[in-house]
Order: C-alpha cells, then structure tokens, then sequence
C-alpha cells in the first residue's frame, strides 16, 4: 500500500503539468494542425491551370499566405522538394472544409485525376449552370512543362551565371589581353586574344570582371566578390595566346577581364516554404547597381548555405523602424514588414533571392527573416 501511495505522490505533478499546460504536448510548430490559412474572401471554387500560371500565382487566387505550399497542397515538406506535376489543363479545386487545394477532384463527384494518368473531363450540366465530372486519360507532359513555384524567365540567366565568388578566385582564370589594331573596347562579333586558356575546358566560356565585394553588415566579414557578367566568347584556336570570338556581350569588355567556364542550373519548381529555424539576413545589393528595387527585383541577401538557407525558402521584409520625435523625446518605430522574397539560389554565405509580394520598395540593408 505504502508503495501505491508513493507512486501516486510521484505522478500527481506530472498530471498537474499535463492538466495546466496542455500546450506542452501540442504539435511542433510548422505542423500541419496548427498553421491556420485564410481563405481570400474572393477565391473561387477551381481554377484550370493555363501556361503561364506559377504555383505562387495559383495558390494566391485561393490563399492569403501562397508561400505556405506544403499545407496549401497538404503535402510533406521533407518528401516533396521539387514537384513537378501540376501542368496547363489541370482542374484545381478549393476544399473548404479541410483548407486545402486538390487536383482534379470534386465534392459533387467524387471523381479524382490521379497523377499517374487519369484526369477530368469537364462537361457541361443541366441549366442551372453545374458542372459534372467524367473520367479521361490524361497524357503527362514531361517535367519541363511543369508549372514551375516562380517565373522561370525573371530567375532563368541568375542560374546561368557564378556572380558570387571567392575572394581572388579570378586571380588565375585565362586573361583578356586585348585584340588587333590596339583596340581597347571590345564586344559582340570581335575577334580577341587570351593567356592561359586551357584547351581539355571545351570551346565554351563566359567573360567576366570582379565587382562589388559583399560585406556582412552586421559583422564585417567579406562574404564574397560579385561577378560582374559581360557576355560569352568561343574559342577559334588554342595555343599560348588563344584566338576566341566575342558572341554575346551585355557590357563592354577590356583587357585584363577573365573567362570562365559556364556554368547552368537547371530552373526548378523549388518548393516554397519557410525556413524550419530562425534566420535573419540582410539585403546587401539589389541587381543592376541600384539602391532599391520592386516586383520581381533579384536581391542579394547576407546569408546562405552555411547559414540553412535552401532553394525554395521564403522570407519576410522589413524595413527599419524610423525614429520620431515628440515632445522633445525620440522614439524607434517598430520595423515594418511590408514583403516576401523567394530565395533561388544559394552560394555558402551569400544568396539570390526574387522579390514576390511588396507594399514598400526594396532597400539596402532592409532585413529579411523567417516570416
């Protein structure tokens, strides 16, 4: 008996802990219970996906919050990273009762598309304007058709081209030394010359000149050199000063630039999500040179792989509070979230994000966090 009572004197607080915290054995957050998606007032009940339509675009019709894919679509965000099959002619449903959307799927029908080759059919009804559902074979297109999370062709050259780089990791790439007849401005269509090109790097290369070093705000450290992209070249003949051929050029270019091997990645639908812990970076450059952008502006952020950041997360900007006055006293306004940026490609301490959603422009050092 004595040994009942003990047990029971040692249970009590934990029962008095689960009974007064409840919360403590909730979900973790980020589950899929407790995140809580508005619904926009306007959404409509489907929509059919054309060409031309993103995965960020379809989810705002239905969603405020398009960036909360993996519950918009109830999908595991550790399974799914790069989604490719929501393709032009897909039905898209709204599921009201369990806040998600559905492909090819209907209440009044029960009639699902599977991926694997089944869709829907849609054939017009009786006169009060419904809608029913039949089964069809459904022809996948390959993965390139795909709708992709954001617009391909506003990230598509960022993928092309190394512009972040280590400190004096140009130093030794093959040099520009300059062409016939001395002259110094050279581009598209010229003939060049190049020391130190090595013939096993195939005939393909990208010219580029250092630029800008990024520098973390907060702490100093030199996070890399941006690569300032001038156009590509050919080569027409290798030897200790290689002949190439100027075909592209989006900058003038000079002896004493350097030459690259491309590199490409290939456009994916990232899927957006936020970052699973706290990350707080900063905005160090804003593409083109120029001290703020807009809608779909690439922006340079102080953080990258060694600091979690992945393809597809999504983070919150803010703009620093401004300090005011009154009555002689100053005051520091709380910062004030006005956007979302999409991170697409990550180097290690920096990366490329694509300004999607913004009431305010972008600045220089604004911050940008896990929303």
């Amino acid at each position: 008996m004595r040994k009942i009572i003990s047990l029971i004197c040692l249970l009590l607080p934990a029962l008095a802990f689960i009974i007064a915290e409840p919360s403590a054995f909730a979900e973790e957050p980020g589950s899929s219970k407790d995140v809580l998606l508005d619904i926009r007032s306007d959404a409509p009940d489907r929509h059919i996906v054309v060409k031309g339509d993103t995965l960020w675009d379809i989810s705002g019709k239905f969603f405020k919050d398009p960036w909360k894919w993996p519950h918009i679509w109830g999908i595991n965000k550790d399974t799914i990273k790069d989604p490719h099959w929501i393709y032009p002619g897909d039905v898209i449903f709204l599921d009201r009762s369990s806040g998600t959307l559905r492909i090819g799927q209907t209440e009044e029908t029960g009639v699902a598309g599977e991926s694997s080759g089944t869709g829907v059919a849609e054939i017009p009804s009786d006169a009060g304007g419904n809608v029913r559902l039949s089964p069809r074979v459904r022809n996948i297109p390959s993965e390139h058709d795909a709708i992709p999370s954001i617009p391909a062709n506003a990230i598509g050259p960022f993928l092309s081209r190394p512009l972040v780089i280590e400190k004096d990791a140009l130093k030794g790439a093959p040099r520009l030394i300059g062409a016939r007849e001395g002259r110094v401005v050279l581009g598209k269509d010229d003939t060049a010359f190049v020391e130190g090109l090595p013939s096993d790097k195939g005939d393909k290369w990208q010219i580029y000149r250092p630029g800008k070093t990024f520098i973390d705000p907060d702490t100093g450290e030199v996070l890399g050199i941006e690569a300032i992209y001038l156009g590509n070249a050919e080569v027409i003949k290798y030897a200790d000063v290689s002949t190439i051929a100027i075909t592209n050029s989006v900058l003038e270019m000079n002896a004493g630039d350097r030459l690259v091997v491309p590199s490409i990645e290939e456009v994916n639908t990232y899927l957006p999500r936020a970052p699973d812990h706290n990350i707080s970076a900063r905005v160090i450059s804003v593409y083109g040179g120029v001290s703020q952008g807009g809608q779909n502006s690439v922006i340079t952020l102080s953080k990258g792989k060694r600091d979690g950041l992945e393809n597809g997360h999504v983070l919150a900007l803010y703009a620093k509070g401004e300090v005011v006055e009154n009555e002689g006293k100053k005051y520091t306004l709380p910062d004030e979230r006005y956007g979302l940026a999409f991170v697409f490609r990550v180097f290690d301490k920096v990366s490329y994000a694509l300004v999607m959603q913004i009431k305010l422009p972008v600045q220089l050092l604004d911050r940008a966090s896990t929303p």
